[in-house]
């Protein structure tokens, strides 16, 4: 028998708790008008006006069996959320910027692939700018170095067969937590990455890459040393907003 999965009555507004009973219980399988009853514990009166009422805003559909399922709204409200990482990121990149007088970005990876999700541009100067949504390849830059330093599925062998890094430089970003390219994936422009880790603190897994990038005559041939420990920072604020 299928265990009633009822919301607490505690909002004081009973309809809305018998609609939340219903939106839940359809989450979890598509269920016919009796089941729906026996999930929700509502009278079959009560949970055939809600489930159509539900239909008819789109939050609730029907399969080819006729049975209640998620509608298509659900997805469209899900899509309009604010995005955490993006919005625990913002005002952190504006202070790397600001700290180290460069652009900032945030990355997350895609497969073989980094994107840019976020970014602080620098106001004034020669800057490097990353269009929001560029794809960018895991084989060169500083972003694309971490991403491969934590990665460990089979996927890294391929990555280190065009990388323009190796493994060995790999472990060396793992050691001291910050990874440096230096013209690496393009001409005249130097960058430096941190990873941001998931809100599980320090070994938790590693959801995207913050960085500065900027010319080479600017940031000179070591930038690692004077923003690592920032950006390391950075990103340990990140994952703290995110808790």
């Amino acid at each position: 028998m299928r265990q009633p999965s009822r919301v607490r009555q505690d909002s004081g507004i009973g309809v809305v708790d018998k609609v939340v009973s219903i939106l839940a219980a359809t989450a979890q399988e598509p269920l016919a008008l009796a089941e729906l009853v026996e999930a929700t514990g509502l009278p079959r009166a009560t949970a055939h006006r809600l489930a159509v009422a539900l239909e008819t805003h789109r939050l609730l559909a029907r399969d080819p069996d006729g049975r209640f399922v998620p509608g298509q709204r659900i997805a469209e409200l899900a899509t309009a959320l604010p995005d955490p990482l993006i919005l625990a990121a913002g005002p952190v990149l504006s202070w790397v910027r600001d700290e180290c007088g460069e652009s900032a970005q945030l990355y997350r990876s895609d497969g073989y692939e980094r994107i840019c999700v976020a970014a602080a541009e620098r106001a004034t100067g020669l800057r490097t700018t990353v269009p929001l949504s560029s794809r960018l390849p895991l084989t060169a830059g500083s972003a694309a170095q971490v991403f491969a330093a934590w990665r460990t599925d089979a996927g890294l062998l391929r990555l280190l067969e065009t990388a323009q890094f190796t493994a060995r430089t790999l472990a060396e970003v793992r050691r001291r937590g910050w990874a440096q390219s230096i013209a690496q994936r393009e001409p005249g422009v130097a960058s430096v990455s941190a990873p941001v880790r998931s809100a599980d603190g320090a070994g938790g897994t590693v959801v995207a890459a913050l960085s500065i990038s900027g010319p080479i005559e600017r940031l000179g041939r070591n930038p690692g040393r004077r923003c690592g420990p920032l950006l390391i920072l950075g990103s340990a604020r990140i994952t703290e907003a995110l808790a």
